[in-house]
């Protein structure tokens, strides 16, 4: 089965370029696209794609709107944002929202690409140093702040692992940290998301911010 896209932008040589790039692929399909957020939301509905790239800054229902009533209708399509600046504050907003990661709009080929594969296989493709140098400019200014309360849920290893993957380690650093394997740090990984009830890696990272678990700078 081929992975099914949306494209979400509201410049149309912006999609023209986008479905080039990913119709040259043989496991990747653009199933439809969209201009603004609320075209982007119908399109998920309708379509349900398996990801949808979606433009940050769009007239109307921008990105992280879109996003968020995309990620809480229960649609298993995974998002990819896409912004001009890596620091864009919407960036956060957008992770908050749900979004999987997300790419600069000069991102290589090759490596968008990557992303969607990756994403569409489960994972999250913001690096968790960049995810960490995000949230520590931005959570500190934050008014809304996660109850801790979610992590009691946890082991104290998997609070551990939790601490380390915000900090912006990978699974092999942390492995090697804790002197355990990477499978079993990913076993770790995985009863994390299920219990805090987040969809990826991106959202355990931002609850552990938000809920004060790990704090900008450390």
């Amino acid at each position: 089965m081929p992975i099914t896209v949306v494209v979400v932008d509201d410049q149309e040589l912006m999609r023209m370029g986008l479905n080039m790039v990913l119709e040259a692929q043989d496991d990747i399909e653009v199933v439809g696209e969209a201009s603004d957020g609320a075209a982007a939301v119908e399109a998920v509905t309708r379509l349900a794609p398996t990801v949808v790239l979606m433009d940050i800054r769009m007239p109307g229902i921008d990105g992280v709107a879109a996003t968020r009533t995309i990620t809480e209708s229960g649609s298993e399509a995974r998002v990819l944002v896409m912004t001009t600046f890596d620091l864009d504050d919407n960036v956060l907003g957008a992770l908050r929202a749900g979004a999987s990661g997300f790419l600069l709009k000069d991102t290589p080929p090759e490596d968008l690409i990557s992303a969607i594969r990756s994403v569409a296989a489960g994972d999250a493709v913001v690096s968790p140093k960049v995810t960490k140098r995000l949230l520590s400019r931005f959570v500190a200014q934050s008014e809304s702040i996660a109850d801790a309360s979610v992590l009691d849920a946890l082991t104290g290893r998997e609070r551990e692992v939790l601490v380390h993957l915000a900090t912006g380690l990978s699974n092999a650093e942390i492995a090697a940290v804790l002197h355990l394997s990477e499978a079993t740090i990913k076993t770790h990984i995985g009863r994390i998301l299920t219990k805090l009830g987040v969809r990826d890696r991106v959202q355990a990272v931002v609850l552990a911010y938000e809920t004060g678990l790990v704090r900008p700078g450390s």
